[in-house]
């Protein structure tokens, strides 16, 4: 397991609860995976975090794909909060970043289970029709899983202090 670096400011750090709170309530994040001649390559996208894990499908060859592909390390960033404060000069801020491994999902049950938790989380009340969008467009779809090796989570310094 890859050594991570510690934040440097300690006394902003959130515990690890707080912080998958953030990535259970998260709406979206964005994926930075090793793009085309070594630049990144970060995508915002819709994700659903359970046990541990994230998970979010795409289309089945892209750009973040062949990132995965070269490279499984990734990280993700959720911002919670993001209020600026502009006669302080400053942002009330909360967010939390995780890295892992990615994989691309190849067990039909786990791709099942992965694309049920994304319609629960996004769609509440509408899961039959999601079967249905399960169903139509299994063929087409990728799902990801990404196996979160370490996160940390931080907020602004006023935040901390209330």
């Amino acid at each position: 397991m890859a050594l991570f670096r510690e934040m440097r400011r300690r006394q902003q750090l959130l515990p690890k609860e707080a912080t998958e709170e953030i990535l259970y309530r998260g709406q979206s994040g964005v994926l930075a995976v090793s793009g085309d001649d070594e630049y990144p390559y970060a995508v915002p996208l819709s994700y659903v975090y359970d046990s541990g894990k994230m998970y979010f499908h795409s289309a089945i060859n892209g750009h973040k794909l062949d990132g995965i592909n070269r490279n499984s390390k990734v990280s993700f960033c959720v911002i919670d909060k993001d209020d600026i404060i502009p006669e302080k000069f400053t942002t009330s801020f909360r967010s939390a970043i995780v890295f892992g491994k990615a994989r691309i999902l190849t067990d039909d049950a786990a791709r099942r289970n992965a694309l049920e938790l994304l319609v629960r989380k996004y769609s509440a009340g509408f899961e039959e029709e999601g079967d249905e969008e399960i169903r139509t467009s299994w063929n087409a779809v990728c799902v990801v899983e990404i196996a979160v090796e370490h996160m940390t989570g931080k907020e602004a310094i006023e935040l901390v202090h209330q």
